[in-house]
Formats: C-alpha cells, sequence, structure tokens
C-alpha cells in the first residue's frame, strides 16, 4: 500500500513539473509575442498598436501658449486718437454768474471772454496690421471724430495714420500706414469656430501696454445687443477691457479669427466680467475689402419690416415650422413690394438655406451687393411659394428697415384709443390714407405696455380684419371672447404685428 501510495505521489509530481515546463513555455512565448500584441483568449478582437509608437509630444507649449502668442505680439498695435471738443456755452457753471464770485475773479472764467476755449479729448484703442504695407483693421468707436491718429507699434515705431474708410455700422474701421516689412497676423476662418474652443485676446487694455489674455468660446451668432446695427458676435470669457477695443482674437494656430469690440458690465463699470465680444472676421473681412476697394460699404436692401415669432404669433397664423421671420410690413417702392411680398408673408429660406430669426437674415442680406437676386421661399396661407427679388442698395437712411420689431403679450385694457383724423394723422408722420384708431394712453403697469403698444401708435387690423374707427373697434372687442387678438399695429408709418390677451 505503501509503495503503491508512493508511485501516485511520483506520478502527480512528474504531471505538475511538466505542466509547469509547458506554462511557462507558453508564458514566455507570450511575453515574446506581446509586441505584436497576441492576446489570449481573445482573439477575434485582436488589439494592435505600432511598433514606434511615441508618446504625444507636448512640443512648443511645454510652458505654455507663447508659440502662439509671440509671433502675433508684433502684429497689433496700440492706436492714440484725439479730435477737438468744443464745448457750449450754457455747459458753464452757474457759479460763475454769481455776483461775489465775479467781484473777486472778474470774468476770466469764461463770461465776456467770448466763446468757450476748445479742448483737445485723447483716447487709446488697439488695431492689428493685416498688410505688410501698413493696412491695419479696428473698431469704428476707436477712431470716430478722430483729426489725429498716431500708431505705436510693438517695437515703440510711431506712424502717423489715414484713416481709410470707416462702417459705423458694423464698428469696422480701416487704417493706413507707410511702411514696408511690417509684422502680420494670417487670416482666420471664423465660421470654423465651435463653442469651447480655445482663443487668445491680444490688445492694449487701459494703457499699460500690450496684453494677452486667453479664454474659451463662450458662443457664436450673438446679436440684438444693441451694440451696433449688424450684430454676429464671437462671445469670449477671454478679458477685454477699455482699451482692447479693435485687436486681435486669434485661435490656436495664431490665426485673426475676430476684432474685439465691445464687453458687457455690471452697472456700467467698464469692467471686465468674462462677457466680451468680438466681430468675427467672415464679417469684418468684407466690410474691409469693400472699404479698401471703394472707400465705403454698399449694402443689399430688401425692403421689409420684421419680426421673429413668438408663440403667440406663431399660432394666430398657423404656423408650426421651425425657424421663418415675419414681415410686419414691406415699404413701398421697394424690391420686396416690387416682387409681390406683403406683410403678414414668412421667410421660411432664402438661397435654399433655412432662415432662422431676423438677425441672420439681416445680416446676410446685408452681405449682398446690389443687384443680386436671391430666391425667398415665401409661406402665404399655409402655402410655401418661391419669389426672386433682386436687390436694391441700401441707403443711410434705411439703416432699420429689415430691423426687428419684437413683440409680447399682455392684457388688452389699459388701453384708450379714438378715430385717426387727418390732422392727428399728420402729426404722426403717417403716410396718407392710413387708416385704423390712433393710442391715446397706454397704462405704463398694464401688460399692453409690456407687450410694446405705445401711446401715437395705430391699430390697424384685429384679427387679419381691418379697423377703420374707434366705434368698429369698439365693436371687434367686445365680440372677440376669450381669445388672444392678433393686432397689426402701425408705429411711425411701419407695420408690425402684436399678440395680446382681451382681458
Amino acid at each position: 500500500m505503501e509503495s503503491s501510495s508512493l508511485k501516485i505521489r511520483r506520478w502527480v509530481a512528474t504531471v505538475v513539473v511538466i505542466a509547469a515546463f509547458v506554462g511557462g513555455a507558453l508564458l514566455s512565448q507570450g511575453f515574446r509575442n506581446w509586441a505584436g500584441h497576441a492576446v489570449f483568449g481573445a482573439s477575434r478582437e485582436p488589439i494592435t498598436i505600432a511598433q514606434n509608437a511615441l508618446p504625444v509630444s507636448l512640443g512648443n507649449f511645454a510652458n505654455g501658449f507663447s508659440a502662439v502668442i509671440k509671433p502675433a505680439l508684433p502684429a497689433v498695435v496700440n492706436i492714440r486718437t484725439s479730435k477737438i471738443v468744443k464745448p457750449q456755452a450754457n455747459q458753464m457753471s452757474p457759479m460763475f454768474n454769481d455776483p461775489m464770485f465775479r467781484q473777486f475773479f472778474g470774468d476770466q472764467f469764461g463770461q465776456g471772454q467770448g466763446k468757450p476755449h476748445a479742448e483737445r479729448e485723447q483716447a487709446l484703442g488697439s488695431g492689428v496690421i493685416i498688410t505688410s504695407d501698413g493696412t491695419i483693421l479696428t473698431n469704428n468707436h476707436v477712431i470716430d471724430g478722430a483729426t489725429d491718429i498716431k500708431v505705436q507699434l510693438s517695437d515703440k515705431r510711431e506712424f502717423t495714420a489715414k484713416l481709410v474708410g470707416a462702417d459705423p455700422k458694423s464698428d469696422v474701421a480701416v487704417l493706413k500706414i507707410e511702411g514696408k516689412d511690417l509684422p502680420t497676423l494670417p487670416l482666420g476662418d471664423s465660421s470654423q469656430l465651435n463653442v469651447g474652443d480655445l482663443i487668445f485676446a491680444i490688445g492694449d487694455p487701459f494703457g499699460v501696454g500690450e496684453t494677452a489674455t486667453m479664454g474659451i468660446v463662450s458662443a457664436t451668432g450673438r446679436g440684438r445687443l444693441g451694440i451696433e446695427d449688424y450684430e454676429n458676435f464671437i462671445q469670449t470669457d477671454a478679458a477685454i477691457n477699455p482699451g482692447n477695443s479693435g485687436g486681435a482674437m486669434i485661435d490656436i494656430h495664431g490665426n485673426l479669427v475676430g476684432i474685439n469690440t465691445a464687453i458687457l458690465s455690471h452697472g456700467g463699470s467698464g469692467g471686465n466680467e468674462g462677457v466680451g465680444f468680438a466681430i468675427p472676421m467672415s464679417m469684418a473681412k468684407p466690410v474691409m475689402d469693400q472699404i479698401l476697394a471703394h472707400g465705403k460699404v454698399v449694402r443689399g436692401y430688401l425692403g421689409v419690416h420684421i419680426q421673429d415669432f413668438s408663440p403667440e404669433l406663431a399660432k394666430s397664423f398657423n404656423f408650426n415650422q421651425s425657424g421663418g421671420v415675419l414681415i410686419g410690413d414691406v415699404s413701398p417702392n421697394t424690391p420686396a413690394a416690387s416682387a409681390g411680398l406683403k406683410k403678414g408673408d414668412v421667410i421660411v429660406k432664402l438661397n435654399g438655406q433655412a432662415v432662422n430669426d431676423n438677425n441672420d437674415l439681416r445680416n446676410t442680406i446685408s452681405q449682398m451687393a446690389p443687384g443680386t437676386t436671391v430666391k425667398l421661399d415665401i409661406w402665404r396661407d399655409g402655402k410655401t411659394q418661391d419669389y426672386n427679388v433682386t436687390l436694391g442698395e441700401l441707403k443711410d437712411n434705411k439703416t432699420s428697415e429689415e430691423g426687428s420689431d419684437e413683440t409680447g403679450s399682455g392684457e388688452i385694457q389699459g388701453i384708450d384709443v379714438q378715430d385717426l383724423t387727418p390732422e392727428i394723422s399728420q402729426q404722426l408722420n403717417l403716410p396718407a390714407g392710413t387708416h385704423g384708431v390712433v393710442v391715446t394712453s397706454v397704462d405704463p403697469s398694464s401688460a399692453a405696455a409690456a407687450a410694446g403698444i405705445n401711446r401715437g401708435d395705430v391699430i390697424q387690423e384685429i384679427n387679419h380684419k381691418t379697423v377703420t374707427n374707434a366705434s368698429q373697434y369698439k365693436q371687434m372687442m367686445a365680440g372677440a371672447g376669450t381669445q388672444p387678438l392678433l393686432l397689426l399695429v402701425n408705429s411711425g408709418g411701419v407695420t408690425r404685428y402684436a399678440v395680446v390677451d382681451a382681458h
């Protein structure tokens, strides 16, 4: 028995030794194959790694972003402007008229000395060199009204700049200095920016000297802020302070993607609070190109007053599509009128591209040349049809033609009206033949006031039915029930739609 048991133990030991050798051989082979990445138990999902893979190199970013910013700094300049300001005589302090004051000091402080002395006002800003021979891009508000413009480069060279042209509606200006082989910034494609992309703002805030700040793209396509007539801003949290205006916004590759323009600050303090705006190059470059070519900007003109859809307006028009802008009015003798567009039409597409809001449409039309024929998809009475419109030229007195007339909702109570007489119509500068009832008073605490109804407005339609006098208005209101009302309101000769509640 003992002999038999010993044989069994020897046999087991032999098997264990053999298994150890086999296992070791297999393990050794596995380690040798690791470079080829043969993974046991996963033959159907092989994993492969490049034989000569190297770690991702941080390269020039090892110590930060100087590799991006340093080459860009020389192309960003400091702009100092001055202009002559003539104070008005009535701005003199009342104490100068005090007899006791004049007894001791006479008239040396302006009384009896003729006209008040003019003063020189100075301002600071920034700019970006675009061409090696000295073309500079900046903001219009940096040089607006300036009689003298000085440009200082990062190497302290100073030049006197000439104003090539400016466009107040987009806040873009172009300057020229006489130089050669000047540092420049390559132009980037701002349309490729996305929220979260890293950007840098370069300028001369508060006149302390050239400064770079870092942030991200917080938003794109910002508009209707009331900063400029045409807005399509890049929003960023990079610090932009007074003096940064006209400076460069560059991307991670060092390309110029925007011109720093404005900030929003609490209580008008003027300090940076992480909400800054830059004009994208997709808007600034076409403006610059026109200024360089013609000395001014020529814009396309459609001739409509448009407004975005509120849920109430969309419901009133039975418009159940997304996007689109409502035509509140069509100016007479304009391209839109000639093409047959009407108030109440909805523009849903421009040249096959969806129209999302009125700011989008205004910006697109403004960048087109007069004489361009555009195709509009117009929704009218539940059907969509195409209209071809040849754009006219936007004149200076038509700045807000393709403007927004925002409306809200509220109660109709709180409004008093009366017949629109020829005398009242003349006082309100309304076109001949204007009909409706004039609003004589609006309770400022009412929702009607919040809806944008003002004294002097003329209500011309209620639920698409014409209003001709106060008596008819009252009858229509009495039978309106509790459903929201769609009003066509004429404000200073321009009509818009507003939805209000009857009670």
